[in-house]
């Protein structure tokens, strides 16, 4: 086989290999969250059936199955819970258990910027668009941001909160404060722009609202005669 052959199947296989491996731990991540939230009673329920009944149940005595078990247990638990939010008496119970976090103030602050910050993801704020660009890290690059809120400083200018995520993990990123004529906006959803993030920017549309300013073209000036 020749060497050139061999270069052009090692690239087609990296570059099938990649997004098979990005899905991977992407769902591995989830999986593993989801699985850590109930695994510990879990465990712990299973230990006991196997010390109980070692003969017939001694081989759920493993971490995989626990895990597995906790992760079903976890996704029937949420569904159950968005099940309920629906319902009047979901969101009563929703209400009352607000009202204690209400009391607490370390919890208050963060559940409430919590609850803001998924909301804002859902709807679309009036008057604006969510996904927008902003020069960043410097004024020739542009950053996908989403608006967090929309405020005034001292003297009544409008400033925007931008939240500036990074690339393939969108839970780090940075907050911006941007004046609202700064802002570029875009007509992508929220759902394209994290599809976008979560791709490095393999997935997208294919255009983007402004224009790369073109450089400036040296003058040529003619000799003196």
């Amino acid at each position: 086989m020749r060497p050139l052959h061999v270069q052009r199947y090692l690239l087609t296989g990296l570059l099938t290999f990649l997004p098979i491996w990005l899905t991977w731990v992407v769902f591995k991540a989830i999986f593993s969250l989801l699985s850590q939230l109930n695994l510990p009673w879990v465990a712990a329920l299973f230990d006991a059936l196997a010390g109980a009944f070692p003969e017939t149940l001694g081989r759920l005595n493993q971490q995989w199955l626990a895990s597995l078990l906790a992760f079903v247990v976890t996704v029937v638990a949420l569904y159950a819970m968005g099940f309920a939010t629906n319902r009047v008496f979901g969101r009563r119970l929703l209400g009352a258990f607000e009202r204690v976090i209400d009391r607490i103030p370390v919890a208050h602050s963060i559940y409430g910027g919590a609850k803001k910050l998924m909301g804002m993801l859902q709807n679309q704020p009036s008057g604006m668009q969510r996904v927008v660009l902003i020069d960043f890290p410097s004024p020739e690059l542009k950053s996908i941001g989403f608006v967090t809120r929309v405020f005034r400083d001292a003297e009544g200018a409008e400033l925007a909160a931008v939240y500036v995520p990074t690339t393939p993990n969108p839970t780090g990123g940075y907050l911006e404060i941007v004046p609202l004529e700064r802002l570029i906006a875009t007509d992508w959803s929220v759902d394209q722009a994290m599809a976008f993030i979560l791709s490095a920017g393999a997935a997208g549309p294919d255009t983007l609202p402004f224009a790369v300013p073109r450089a400036a073209q040296p003058t040529v000036r003619a000799a003196a005669p």
